[in-house]
């Protein structure tokens, strides 16, 4: 059985490109960490991302180092640092910080990708088939009434 008809046979509503959660959720906080060569790379980026819409950039408590805010909903740390490489910047390339990096991304992919999806169908999901096995034709009604099928 499709999904999309497993969730109108059970009453719920498949919201595919929504998000199911409050903005508190999916604002993050991330540091943003620059090679130390060339000098200044911080402070040239603070000032071109605060021209981005839906981003709050804050000086690092490094010198080399930048704070990011941001609502999942807009931006991804992945896509921030592309677009920081893409200026010409040079990150942090420490294993540290790219492992950190790599699990921030898997992390923030996957919250996207949990709460663009519908709501499960865990407790009450025997009632999808029945509903489906009543909608579906099949031969199995008896035509005997009622009195004649009981033994007695």
């Amino acid at each position: 059985m499709e999904r999309d008809k497993a969730y109108r046979l059970a009453g719920r509503k498949h919201r595919a490109h929504s998000l199911n959660c409050d903005a508190e959720v999916l604002r993050k906080r991330r540091e943003v960490r620059f090679h130390v060569e060339p000098a200044g790379q911080s402070e040239q980026a603070l000032l071109r991302l605060t021209s981005v819409p839906g981003l709050v950039v804050e000086r690092g408590l490094r010198p080399e180092s930048l704070w990011i805010t941001y609502s999942l909903a807009d931006h991804s740390l992945e896509e921030v640092e592309g677009l920081l490489v893409s200026m010409g910047f040079h990150l942090d390339p420490s294993f540290y910080t790219r492992i950190h990096n790599a699990v921030i991304h898997y992390c923030e992919d996957t919250q996207l990708r949990n709460l663009r999806s519908p709501e499960r169908l865990i407790k009450k999901s025997n009632e999808v088939y029945v509903k489906a096995w009543e909608h579906h034709p099949h031969g199995d009604h008896d035509d005997t009434p009622a009195e004649l099928r009981e033994y007695k």
